[in-house]
């Protein structure tokens, strides 16, 4: 069995992105207002990016690995609130998982 980097797994995945329907859908503006920004450290792809100098949160569920975390830590996604939801991608879109 061969070990390999995680860095070296995740290369290896394929993503079909669904860009007429993405399976993420938060409110940037709406973030501003989060004290905690908590998806900006719990993406393990960094989808979610806080620029501090121009005080804006940036999203791109494209390279998304649909695990979940930012619906765990985000209460607006959690909740459903308006502007928010998260789902998972219609079939056949997403991440293709090729190691592990």
């Amino acid at each position: 069995m061969i070990h390999m980097k995680m860095d070296n797994c995740l290369a290896q995945n394929k993503f079909n992105s669904d860009d007429q329907h993405p399976h993420i859908v938060i409110d940037p503006e709406q973030c501003l207002t989060c004290g905690h920004k908590a998806c900006t450290r719990c993406c393990p792809a960094e989808r979610y990016q806080w620029d501090e100098e121009n005080q804006k949160l940036t999203f791109d569920h494209v390279g998304c690995l649909e695990c979940g975390n930012c619906r765990l830590v985000c209460e607006r996604l959690n909740q459903s609130l308006p502007g928010y939801s998260w789902n998972y991608p219609e079939q056949g879109k997403g991440v293709v998982f090729r190691e592990g």
